[in-house]
């Protein structure tokens, strides 16, 4: 947030005699009309979770269309069987559609599996998994 206002500071002193911008609250005034501000409240990151191995993207993209649009959608794979693992990232550009498609799809019953759908949290550095060593640990088989 802070980055948008300081970049729309920097727009209006770049072009003050065409953006009708002379105090604070006619900047605010202006950033909820800018077609080039993000109006819709940022985008976010579905985790998409219980999904059906037969399940496609197509499938996915269609059931979360109906809610707005979507910028991508990723079933994750297995990276050494290329098998689904179950679950998938929706991404939305606006987040009150996105919170509408979370409400209205969570729980819901998509090719025989009752999905679990929430935002996705960030990956943390540990999010991997695996041995800190890398590999296996030396006591499985």
């Amino acid at each position: 947030m802070f980055f948008l206002f300081i970049s729309l500071l920097v727009l209006t002193v770049i072009y003050s005699n065409t953006i009708p911008v002379k105090t604070h609250s006619d900047l605010i005034a202006f950033t909820k009309t800018c077609k080039y501000s993000n109006l819709k409240g940022g985008k976010m990151n579905i985790y998409v979770g219980n999904i059906s191995s037969e399940l496609t993207e197509e499938e996915i993209n269609e059931a979360f269309a109906a809610y707005g649009e979507l910028t991508s959608v990723k079933i994750i794979k297995d990276k050494y069987t290329g098998e689904p693992r179950g679950f998938a990232f929706v991404e939305m550009p606006d987040k009150a559609e996105a919170d509408a498609a979370i409400a209205g799809l969570n729980g819901k019953e998509l090719k025989g599996k009752e999905l679990n759908i929430n935002e996705a949290r960030p990956r943390t550095e540990n999010s991997r998994g695996g041995s800190p060593r890398g590999g296996r640990a030396p006591w499985s088989n």
